[in-house]
């Protein structure tokens, strides 16, 4: 298990880019198929979905709006591996595939500051709809942690 952490704390979001500046295009991966360059583009993808500013395909139901979302979003348990991935949002699909690595980690950069604007609103969560500005930033810390994770950062 791990702390649970929110994009509310500065001191978080300064770990998350420090964690993200330390991702290679060669950093291993623990679980899943994605490329470490492929997770940075799966995660700027992710930032413009919830922004409104790429389509995403909603799988909501009542569990995940529910259930799932108190349990990813309240509690300490870690984020299971292996949760497909929206084909909008997925780079094997029809998410963004990579192109320059810098060029790529500086637009997820710039989506991340985007997403932490105080006036920033999100649109539905495909699986857990609608969330609070609050449960946005304890999204935004879980997913970014979740898949540097993936890649040892």
């Amino acid at each position: 298990m791990y702390p649970h952490h929110s994009l509310r704390d500065r001191t978080r979001v300064d770990e998350l880019r420090q964690r993200l500046a330390a991702v290679q295009a060669g950093s291993a991966r623990h679980w899943g198929t994605m490329t470490a360059h492929e997770m940075i583009c799966h995660l700027a993808d992710s930032f413009e979905a919830v922004l409104g500013l790429r389509p995403n395909s909603s799988v909501e139901s009542w569990l995940s709006r529910t259930v799932v979302k108190w349990i990813a979003l309240h509690t300490s348990l870690p984020w299971p591996h292996g949760v497909p991935t929206r084909p909008e949002v997925n780079p094997k699909e029809q998410g963004t595939r990579p192109g320059d690595l810098e060029s790529d980690r500086t637009r997820l950069l710039a989506l991340f500051d985007r997403f932490l604007e105080p006036e920033a609103t999100c649109v539905p969560h495909p699986s857990f709809g609608a969330m609070s500005r609050d449960e946005w930033l304890l999204w935004g810390y879980g997913h970014m942690d979740h898949h540097l994770r993936q890649f040892g950062a």
